[in-house]
């Protein structure tokens, strides 16, 4: 395998549509009279589409899939989109139709909560069940005992039987059985969904030490982007049974939001959502663009121009604009807020706004747009909004502060301002006449 966990060649899975038997001996005589006069099956479903082809649906169509020892995977894409049944391959709960699964070391999975777990059997009795499916000994088991209880949190019900456990309980002992059990390959399929949110932070933090610090190879599905960004270091994006992206984490995801959009059609007035359209007639948001931009992509820290075209039914006063940055995965970075017009005629006009980027990194980003009033308390009022109003790139610049490539993954959609760190020079550090220097590199001068 050199170095490879697991490799997946020409995928395919195909499910049959409509009833496999008969409910009733006059539904089986009919489907036997069809049959045997080479008519089609009266009790299937026949389709036509791109996945269903007569009585056969696509569920897979041709996945090719490697993955490193150690590396964790994450799996991503609309429900339906074939990323349970490619676990359930993986895990040899069901058969391809075709192509071929190479895997390297025992996999252990969690695809439900409570799979594999027998419902008369207590907590203690279901962890030595899971552990001899994986093909693990007493000893090896006994050895691990402990750890899984104390992981796992219902030590106090580790002898009552399953059945009576809560959903949260039930879950939190299928995990720490499937995440401490002697396998190369762990396989999560939205297994964080329950439990509480102690717990999930506890389980994302076992799963990356499985993988960055033991080696165990891990794939994880989810429809949390957030878990996916903090436990993954790349990432597939499944849709219609096929892989339609491998790679960065961040780029999945946009792609999975479904923002990473051509920027020629920045501006989303026809789609975009108009949430206050029908209860404010008072002022309108009827253009906006960008200026000196046909397709706007900016370098980091540039400012953006933009104009907007509105209509005020009639007169008003203290007119504002917020912006609510969105982060290309569809998490919100913050907002922006315009200084008020004191005065708006009645009639058409134009405003001009002025967006400092300072701080975001380099990305893709939607922005909502909102028009309101405020009185002197502070309480607003909504006139006009546009969700999203426009959508805009950050190019990376690096320059001499800026030397690495940023990392969001890790280090978030914000650049914090620089530290400035002095390096001191040789000699005695006494007391408070220490001071860092505000410079970079050299020794520090003597006063």
């Amino acid at each position: 395998m050199n170095g490879y966990a697991l490799r997946i060649r020409g995928l395919k899975k195909q499910y049959r549509l409509g009833e496999i038997g008969g409910k009733t001996l006059r539904e089986e005589w009919q489907r036997w009279w069809a049959l045997r006069r080479g008519e089609e099956d009266p009790l299937s479903k026949i389709g036509e589409t791109k996945r269903i082809v007569g009585d056969r649906i696509q569920a897979l169509d041709g996945v090719d899939l490697d993955v490193r020892e150690g590396e964790a995977l994450g799996i991503i894409g609309k429900n339906g989109a074939g990323k349970s049944t490619l676990l359930k391959l993986l895990c040899q709960i069901t058969a391809p139709t075709e192509g071929e699964i190479a895997y390297k070391g025992r996999i252990a999975s969690m695809l439900e909560v409570g799979i594999g777990f027998h419902a008369e059997m207590t907590g203690r009795e279901n962890i030595y069940l899971n552990g001899s499916i994986l093909g693990m000994t007493k000893a090896e088991i006994d050895a691990k005992l402990p750890d899984i209880i104390a992981f796992s949190e219902v030590g106090d019900f580790i002898d009552t039987p399953v059945k009576r456990y809560s959903s949260g309980m039930y879950v939190k002992l299928a995990f720490s059985v499937a995440a401490h059990l002697d396998s190369e390959i762990l396989i999560m399929d939205e297994v964080l969904a329950v439990g509480d949110q102690d717990f999930q932070k506890k389980c994302l933090k076992k799963m990356k030490e499985a993988a960055q610090v033991h080696g165990r190879t891990v794939l994880y599905v989810s429809h949390n982007m957030e878990t996916i960004r903090r436990l993954c270091s790349r990432c597939i994006v499944m849709d219609e049974g096929r892989v339609i992206f491998d790679g960065d984490v961040d780029r999945a995801i946009s792609i999975y939001a479904g923002i990473q959009e051509d920027l020629k059609g920045v501006f989303r007035f026809t789609e975009g959502f108009r949430p206050y359209g029908r209860f404010s007639q008072r002022f309108s948001i009827e253009m906006l663009k960008t200026v000196g931009r046909e397709i706007p992509d900016y370098s980091e820290d540039e400012r953006i121009r933009l104009q907007i075209g509105c209509r005020a039914a009639e007169r008003l006063e203290n007119i504002r604009f917020r912006l609510e940055i969105w982060y290309q995965d569809g998490t919100k970075v913050g907002s922006m807020l315009s200084n008020p017009v004191p005065e708006v005629p009645a009639g058409d006009g134009v405003f001009t706004l002025e967006v400092d980027t300072a701080g975001l990194t380099s990305a893709q980003y939607s922005v909502d747009m909102v028009a309101y009033t405020a009185d002197e308390t502070g309480a607003e009022t909504i006139l006009d909004g546009v969700y999203p109003a426009l959508v805009f790139n950050l190019l990376e610049s690096p320059d001499a502060d800026h030397h690495v490539r940023w990392n969001h993954l890790y280090w978030g959609h914000i650049r914090l301002r620089d530290m400035k760190l002095g390096v001191f020079g040789k000699g005695e550090v006494r007391g408070d006449e220490c001071s860092i220097a505000p410079q970079y590199g050299g020794e520090r001068k003597g006063e």
